[in-house]
């Protein structure tokens, strides 16, 4: 669809493609904190809020859409990084693309964790986010952050994606024709 759509062979590019994932992961974090909320109320509603065993009676499937965004923003993004370092990289540093890949999720995790670390201590004395007892922490709160923050990487992005010029493009601005065409199209 999206090759008709855009009337380009190979669909959409590796930039679209990351940013595409990039806006699912905005609504994958809507899509949490309005579950938590859900949750929270449920909790309140029924007397659970002091006990961090107790089962919630609220059923799974309302997780369905927060793993729905996250799943998909996940595969268009890793599909559009893999293919942007396999394009872009130099003919002699191909091997070293899905290293390159891969140490971008390394460093997303230990961001990840240095946020939390960081969210923990700046609320963890007055009501904490990330509570010991979920029915008494503010979870929503952390995902609404995360939400936040994923707005504004996107916009960083968008910023930085619109001022890239695929390596192609620059070549034959220069006047220098690959040897190869260098098609990584994804289904």
């Amino acid at each position: 669809m999206a090759r008709k759509a855009l009337k380009n062979p190979q669909g959409l590019t590796p930039l679209q493609r990351m940013g595409v994932g990039l806006v699912f992961s905005i609504f994958a974090m809507v899509a949490a904190a309005l579950t938590e909320v859900k949750r929270l109320n449920t909790a309140r509603s029924h007397g659970l809020t002091d006990n961090p065993t107790a089962e919630i009676p609220l059923s799974v499937f309302w997780l369905v859409p927060q793993f729905f965004f996250v799943g998909s923003g996940e595969a268009f993004t890793y599909i559009g990084q893999l293919d942007f370092f396999l394009r872009e990289c130099p003919k002699g540093m191909k091997t070293m693309s899905t290293g390159l890949f891969l140490s971008t999720l390394s460093l997303g995790f230990f961001f990840s964790s240095l946020l939390v670390t960081i969210v923990h201590k700046i609320t963890g004395h007055r009501k904490p986010w990330l509570a010991d007892n979920l029915n008494q922490g503010k979870l929503y709160d952390f995902y609404w952050l995360l939400a936040l923050l994923s707005a504004l990487n996107l916009v960083i992005y968008l910023f930085c994606a619109n001022w890239y010029v695929y390596k192609d493009k620059r070549l034959a601005e220069e006047g220098i024709e690959l040897e190869e065409p260098e098609i990584c199209a994804h289904a």
